[in-house]
């Protein structure tokens, strides 16, 4: 079993019920989640829109390789409608964004899938609910806990 740190994101529609069933979904497809973070409202990140945000994390135990895991998280962000992810930084509005930010101690890099998240530590919108869950856990590439990551972004 590994244990996974998952970032979700929504701005269209009714956000809270966009990251509640994109959550239960993730438990029922993926594994079990051992905790969840509060619903934070952001400004969006990359490109300009009239809607704002509403960003959670999740830590996850599941079965599923890394892969495979991408793979159930991209189908249920189509099931819940979101019709195209973000290609070369360019972003848009949508639905639900499900992103891998952490797979066990776990570094990878291909076409497909980066761990740890590449832009994670970027984002205070992903770094604020991944501290609220799990502040002390180290990032396997700058060997940092959580919650100086977070700190790091808010100076």
């Amino acid at each position: 079993m590994a244990t996974v740190y998952l970032s979700l994101g929504t701005n269209l529609g009714d956000k809270e019920k966009n990251l509640s069933e994109a959550i239960q979904r993730i438990e029922k497809q993926a594994g079990n989640i051992l905790s969840r973070s509060a619903f934070y409202m952001t400004e969006p990140w990359g490109f300009i829109s009239m809607n704002s945000f509403l960003n959670a994390a999740i830590e996850l135990k599941t079965e599923l390789c890394p892969h495979s895991l991408l793979k159930v998280t991209q189908e249920i962000e189509k099931e819940m409608g979101r019709e195209a992810k973000s290609i070369q930084g360019i972003y848009n509005d949508r639905i639900i964004d499900i992103d891998i930010l952490l797979y066990d101690d776990l570094i990878c890099s291909n076409t497909e899938l980066t761990i740890p998240h590449p832009l994670m530590t970027k984002r205070k919108f992903v770094m604020k609910p991944l501290a609220e869950i799990a502040p002390d856990v180290i990032h396997p590439v700058l060997h940092k806990n959580f919650s100086k990551i977070l700190q790091q972004i808010q100076a």
